[in-house]
């Protein structure tokens, strides 16, 4: 219960910011309104360092990414595994819901579905899946080569080193992100993603089901691959 209530309270921390610097840039009438790209970048960022640090208890993966890297490498069991999926996927679902509560008011001002689907989760400017596939892989595939190759990052007992991973993701959004939103996280976009559809959010449109595999496979793809490189290199 221990590993779950902090992989759960991480992911929810990590999304009330991360959907929350969202929100703030593209909703209609916020303070942050029109801030652009590297403000989310850097919201994003912040959102890991504040999750990393909160969920330590747990070895702070906050991401199903994280979480098959420790499987692979004989660090988690599947039954752990399938414990901390859950836990990061719930957490991620209630902080992006805190999210819309918040910005109620900003959601009926602003009149664009896809706008407000994108403070939940990802999806391509230009549609292209296997190239949007792609994307993820190799953003996921920075994330856990990070992840393995900083020293103690991948030790289940601690914490990851909080700052450099932060810096990691915000690196990785200015590079890599522009095409896809930068999921690199199955949980951070399926959670928002469930909570888009359950939510009364007015004139939403469609959650857009039909694409959100790629941030699910790509992530856990890149994961893989990453675990491959670090056995060949470490």
């Amino acid at each position: 219960m221990e590993i779950f209530l902090s992989e759960f309270f991480g992911s929810f921390i990590l999304l009330l910011l991360g959907a929350g610097v969202v929100a703030n840039v593209i909703l209609k009438g916020t303070k942050g309104n029109s801030s652009g790209w590297i403000v989310i970048c850097l919201g994003w960022g912040m959102a890991v360092f504040l999750g990393v640090i909160v969920s330590s208890k747990s070895g702070s993966h906050i991401n199903p990414a994280v979480s098959l890297a420790m499987l692979l490498l004989g660090k988690l069991t599947a039954t752990d595994f399938f414990i901390y999926v859950l836990a990061q996927i719930s957490g991620a679902f209630l902080g992006a819901s805190m999210v819309w509560l918040m910005h109620k008011d900003h959601f009926e001002a602003t009149d664009s579905e896809g706008i407000k689907l994108a403070v939940f989760s990802t999806g391509p400017e230009i549609r292209n899946i296997p190239l949007n596939l792609l994307s993820e892989v190799l953003g996921t595939f920075a994330l856990i080569s990070a992840v393995l190759f900083i020293p103690a990052a991948s030790d289940e007992n601690g914490a990851l080193n909080a700052l450099p991973i932060a810096l990691v993701v915000v690196g990785i959004g200015l590079s890599l992100g522009g095409t896809t939103g930068w999921a690199i996280n199955p949980a951070r976009d399926l959670g928002p993603r469930i909570a888009h559809a359950l939510l009364p959010i007015k004139a939403k449109g469609t959650s857009d089901w039909p694409y959100s595999w790629v941030p699910i496979v790509g992530p856990l793809t890149g994961s893989a691959l990453a675990v491959l490189v670090f056995h060949i290199l470490a």
